[in-house]
Order: structure tokens, then C-alpha cells, then sequence
């Protein structure tokens, strides 16, 4: 949460929060670099309704932020909790919009993340693309990997049968410009035949999306909300903390992992995450140094003298999020629960 963005006042009757209030109290723990896609999304009246509750909120106490921040995570992981789905909305927009302005809208709110169709399909998993591109003429596949990412088009291309993929490589160095009108038609196709289908077929599991919402949550953020919604529903709490990703984590690293994610982090940034690390932790990297690294490591985390929380969590989270980037790639193995699932990321 953005410092300054919501003083949460100690000693001030508590209160409900309703409608408008709730949101603005969401947007406000948000900030403006997490809550501003929110803001984007939200049509005039709706930015007005919220404006007006957030200047007439008043104090708002620890109490009322964490019953709102329960209720918010209860109703995305209880099934059932939300009542809203894709089709009525779908159904609704269709009572007052036309239908190609609908089909848009949908497809933004269903599809994957992108301006575009070329950015959406950069966003669509590798194996799911090709599974679907393996069944189109060549020149097709040609001209979709000629148009979206190219580290993407790599992995498809790596998916798809070899002797289809090596037609598809020729077909795209013989590729002169596409004509508007072509590439209109495959985009069209592509908007009703894949992502419409897509949509229905890869709903993001909600514990998910907590899990890491709540691995960007400093410690003590963390632990307060986990502590409340194990009183209030303990199942989804239990389901958040396996699926979280910490720090503590990387101390199931093998050796060889563990050396890769050191020769990719910077003395500096080790040297803050570790001087906040428990003491098992902090063991098993030494024991993955030679003596002398450690020992001078030792050295320049003493020298640093009392070093703020947030600062810990700032270097442990980007630490994290090299291991994930590492892992992608290939270039290390994450482990969790004891070593008997892998993470794939």
C-alpha cells in the first residue's frame, strides 16, 4: 500500500462502511500505483460517486479497514460469493448496447491483457496457442507470429510439429507486407473463433490471484489480513498460504539453483534481504558461499547498522521475483511444500 495514500486513525468509533464508502476506502489502501487501473475503468458518474464518498469519508479505524479487507477477500475466494458471471453481463450490456460494441466490451473484460489482438495473443499461453494455430493453413500462422511478440512466437513455434513449423518459418521468409484486408480477416477470425472460445475456457482460479496479491503485501500487511480471514474462513486462507511464493522459499532451493539466483542478485540487494532474513535462511545462502564470500557478506550487513522493514521487503520481494523470472526461463527449479510440488511459472 502507498504510504500517505490512507490514515487509518487509532481511537475513532468504528462505523459501517457502505456503497461508495467501501470502494473509495479500497481505492484509497490501493494508492495511485495500484489503484489507478482501477480509476481507468470507471465511467464519469462512477468517478464522481467515488470522489464524493472519499472526500466525506472521514477517519477510517484499523478495525473497519480490516473487516473491508476480509469481506473483499472472502467474497473473491468463497464460491459462490459473487453473483455476477461473464454471461449476465454479457446479457445485460445486450438490453442497451449493440452487438458489435458488446462483443467488444466482452472481449476486453474476458480476454487476456493487451491494447490490441496481437497484444492479447502475446498474453495467451504458448501451448494454448499453438494447440489452436496447429490446425490453420501455414500462411495463416505465418502471418499471426509475424504480428505478436517474438520471444513469443519463438515458444509457439518450438510447440508446433516440426515439419509444420519449418513450413510456417518459410512461408514467413518469403512473407512480403500483408494487405489490410487480409489482415483484418485473420484478426476477425482469430476475435471469434479463438479468444471467444478461450474466455470460456481459462478462468483464473481466485486463490490464485490472493496468493499473489498477497505476496506484494509487506510482513506485516501480510500477516494481519491472513490472521483475520483464518477466523473468518480458513479454508481460503489455508489455500492462499500454500499457493504464496516468499522469501523464506528460496531456502528450498538444491545447490545448483541457489548459485544461479546468486550470480543474478546484487551484493547490495543480498546484503538488505538477508539482514531481514530468519536465521535458517540466512545459514543456507552463507552455506552456498565460499568462506570468504559470507564472511565478507557478515561483514557488510553489520556495517549497515538498524535498516528500515520496508527496505527488507523491497530487496526480499525483488529477490523473489528474480527466482521467478530465472525459473521461467529454465535456469532454476522452485520448490515448495517440502519439495514435493514444483512451481512453473
Amino acid at each position: 500500500m502507498s504510504a500517505g495514500a490512507l490514515v487509518v486513525q487509532q481511537g475513532a468509533e468504528d462505523r459501517e462502511l457502505v456503497g461508495p464508502e467501501r470502494v473509495a476506502v479500497l481505492l484509497l489502501a490501493l494508492g495511485e500505483q495500484y489503484g489507478s487501473p482501477i480509476w481507468d475503468r470507471l465511467d464519469d458518474m462512477e468517478v464522481k460517486q467515488v470522489s464524493t464518498a472519499m472526500a466525506k469519508l472521514g477517519p477510517v479505524t484499523g478495525d473497519m479497514l480490516n473487516e473491508l479487507f476480509v469481506d473483499f477477500v472472502t467474497a473473491l475466494t468463497s464460491k459462490g460469493a459473487v453473483m455476477g458471471n461473464y454471461d449476465s453481463t454479457e446479457r445485460l450490456l445486450q438490453s442497451f448496447l449493440p452487438k458489435d460494441r458488446v462483443s467488444t466490451i466482452m472481449e476486453e473484460i474476458r480476454g487476456p491483457a493487451g491494447r490490441n489482438m496481437w497484444e492479447k495473443l502475446s498474453n495467451v499461453q504458448e501451448t494454448v496457442l499453438a494447440n489452436y494455430l496447429k490446425n490453420e493453413y501455414p500462411q495463416t500462422v505465418a502471418v499471426v507470429l509475424s504480428k505478436i511478440r517474438s520471444d513469443h512466437a519463438s515458444r509457439v513455434l518450438g510447440i508446433l510439429p516440426e515439419d509444420f513449423a519449418l513450413e510456417v518459418v518459410n512461408r514467413m521468409l518469403r512473407m512480403d507486407a500483408v494487405q489490410k484486408d487480409v489482415l483484418d480477416k485473420v484478426e476477425q477470425t482469430l476475435r471469434v473463433e479463438f479468444m471467444s472460445n478461450l474466455s470460456h475456457t481459462t478462468r483464473r482460479d481466485s486463490h490464485e490471484l490472493m496468493a499473489e496479491i498477497f505476496n506484494n503485501f509487506d510482513r506485516q500487511t501480510e500477516a494481519r489480513f491472513i490472521t483475520a480471514l483464518e477466523e473468518e474462513n480458513r479454508d481460503s486462507a489455508d489455500k492462499i498460504k500454500t499457493l504464496m511464493f516468499t522469501f523464506d522459499d528460496l531456502g528450498k532451493l538444491d545447490t545448483g539453483s541457489v548459485q544461479t539466483l546468486l550470480r543474478n542478485v546484487e551484493k547490495d540487494l543480498l546484503s538488505v534481504a538477508l539482514k531481514g532474513a530468519n536465521e535458517s535462511v540466512r545459514e543456507f545462502f552463507f552455506s552456498n558461499m565460499s568462506t570468504r564470500a559470507a564472511a565478507l557478506l557478515e561483514e557488510d550487513m553489520a556495517a549497515m547498522g538498524p535498516i528500515r522493514l520496508r527496505d527488507v521487503d523491497e530487496a526480499q520481494g525483488t529477490m523473489v521475483n528474480i527466482a521467478k523470472d530465472l525459473a521461467a526461463k529454465g535456469e532454476l527449479i522452485i520448490m515448495k511444500n517440502n519439495g514435493d510440488d514444483e512451481l512453473v511459472y
